[in-house]
């Protein structure tokens, strides 16, 4: 038995701010993880959701750095990414694959949801902004969203206005995907102990560097499976061998604000347009 999607609505990683899911029906799990950047073979792990976070894969070497940790449930290959936005549907879903992209944004833009095949966008929308619709065939969905009670057959039109539940009408949004794709992600998914693949930013350009002053000076080692430098590592290196490591500032440090920044800006605005 699936556990579907809609208890998604309003789930966040350890971060406390994202959540971010690719499907892919058609492939496994590790071949989700090298269509998405990784290297096939290099899985590290397992580890679930809250080993991910002490070890700052959110905060890793910069804006251009991300993880996944990756299962299959029901039919579906998934990825969980922890770092920098990537969307990577065209490249999943190459080959006749059917892909989706969940992107979890707690204010506006919205929270979004994409679904592709055979490397294109088919459809998608924001989740309580579902007349705003993308993809080549961005009506395709729309007879469920108004059987889902959201909007009227015109497709702008919304068929309950004013104040309402949120969460409820997200939940509501998912549920098409779930019932039209039999989309699905195991309710456990946060804490279960899962593969993990970088797939963006590895190897680090000084991994090695690292890793030796790490080795020499009793620190834990990063993994090198992964080939990334958590920043924690990093700003302690920088402090021990640079005499002038403040002026950097913040190091080589990424914030959950800064990627969550990054995130916003791939999602379109209420008219359609993009920042």
């Amino acid at each position: 038995m699936s556990d579907g999607v809609q208890w998604m609505a309003g789930m966040v990683t350890s971060s406390g701010w994202m959540f971010d899911v690719h499907f892919a029906r058609g492939i496994d799990a590790e071949e989700l993880a090298v269509r998405m950047g990784a290297r096939r073979g290099a899985a590290a792990g397992p580890m679930t959701d809250d080993e991910i976070a002490g070890l700052e894969f959110d905060s890793y070497d910069g804006p251009d750095s991300a993880v996944v940790r990756v299962g299959e449930h029901a039919g579906w290959a998934f990825a969980v990414l922890y770092g920098c936005y990537l969307d990577r549907l065209k490249e999943v879903s190459r080959g006749g694959v059917e892909a989706v992209h969940y992107h979890y944004n707690s204010e506006h833009p919205p929270t979004t949801v994409l679904y592709a095949r055979d490397g294109r966008t088919v459809c998608g929308y924001g989740l309580c902004e579902e007349r705003i619709r993308w993809g080549e065939e961005c009506d395709l969905f729309l007879p469920d969203l108004v059987d889902a009670g959201i909007l009227h057959p015109d497709g702008e039109t919304y068929q309950h206005t004013g104040d309402y539940d949120y969460d409820e009408r997200r939940r509501r949004g998912l549920a098409v995907f779930e019932k039209r794709l039999g989309l699905s992600l195991p309710r456990t998914v946060l804490t279960d102990p899962l593969p993990v693949y970088a797939v963006e930013g590895s190897p680090a350009d000084d991994f090695e560097e690292i890793s030796a002053w790490a080795g020499a000076n009793g620190r834990p080692l990063p993994d090198r499976r992964l080939g990334l430098v958590p920043a924690g590592l990093r700003r302690d290196y920088e402090r021990a061998t640079d005499p002038r490591w403040w002026e950097r500032g913040t190091w080589h440090r990424v914030t959950a604000p800064t990627l969550h920044a990054e995130a916003v800006l791939k999602a379109p605005d209420p008219d359609g347009t993009e920042h």
